[in-house]
């Protein structure tokens, strides 16, 4: 990264629109809450639930689809991991009681992750510790105008990540 003011680097672009000062300062702060705050939920999860943060995620997003159903495509998209890595999450989670997985009867060629009564009594137990910690680090931090803004602010970095266009 670069800021306006050095020479930017030989990459061959003469039009790179290099950062100033106050973006690349903006930007790093960012960088900054992407790598700590996940760290910090995780820990928290791990040391009061013995979860990961994903391993909660998934708990959860299974917790509000209906009939606590979903397939293991729809909520790899939902926890924002790969079904490789959410094949061997849920397999953790199967072992431990907290899911089971089996074929979709609508279309054999998904497999569905189900919630169990295990999964929901521990999502329910580490729900109140989360929830205190989400608070404490973003909600109470924020007016609740921020807050809303944030959230819309996300939502739009988040669709330029998935549209197609680049």
């Amino acid at each position: 990264m670069s800021t306006q003011d050095e020479a930017p680097a030989r990459t061959g672009e003469d039009d790179v629109r290099w950062l100033g000062a106050g973006e690349l300062a903006s930007w790093m702060s960012v960088v900054r809450l992407m790598t700590r705050l996940p760290w910090a939920i995780d820990a928290e999860l791990q040391r009061d639930a013995d979860l990961s943060m994903v391993e909660y995620m998934t708990l959860a997003m299974l917790s509000e689809a209906p009939g606590r159903t979903l397939r293991m495509s729809v909520l790899a998209e939902h926890t924002s991991t790969s079904l490789s890595r959410l094949s061997h999450l849920v397999k953790r989670l199967e072992g431990r009681g907290y899911l089971r997985r089996e074929t979709d009867p609508a279309d054999g060629r998904f497999t569905n992750a189900i919630l169990l009564p295990a999964g929901t009594a521990k999502l329910e137990a580490a729900a109140p510790g989360h929830v205190a910690l989400v608070r404490r680090l973003v909600v109470d931090n924020l007016s609740a105008e921020r807050l809303r803004r944030l959230g819309q602010d996300a939502e739009r970095i988040l669709q330029r990540i998935d549209s197609p266009a680049r």
